[in-house]
């Protein structure tokens, strides 16, 4: 799966966000499944918000962290990947 930069990104219905000391963890209610976010991942989840698209998100990351916009949206574009894999992300059209 390839995830264009215009992809809105919604969390999952069951997927919910807590921060805890210095970072971040999901819980799938569904399963039960708890995972650890390293910074990169709590600052990306943090922007999905079920309006803005890809690129925006990438944009509004460039302020934060100090890399090239390029590598930035393929990284991006990997982490959306694998999180829609894991059911943390809604999968597009979903």
């Amino acid at each position: 799966m390839e995830i264009a930069s215009g992809t809105v990104l919604r969390l999952a219905e069951d997927a919910s966000v807590q921060h805890v000391g210095d970072g971040a963890v999901v819980l799938l209610a569904r399963s039960g499944q708890l995972y650890t976010c390293n910074g990169t991942t709590e600052a990306f989840l943090d922007k999905v918000d079920g309006a803005r698209n890809l690129d925006q998100i990438v944009d509004l990351l460039c302020g934060e962290f100090e890399v090239d916009k390029g590598t930035l949206d393929q990284d991006m574009a990997a982490l959306a990947t694998d999180l829609i894999e894991e059911g943390i992300l809604a999968a597009p059209g979903a």
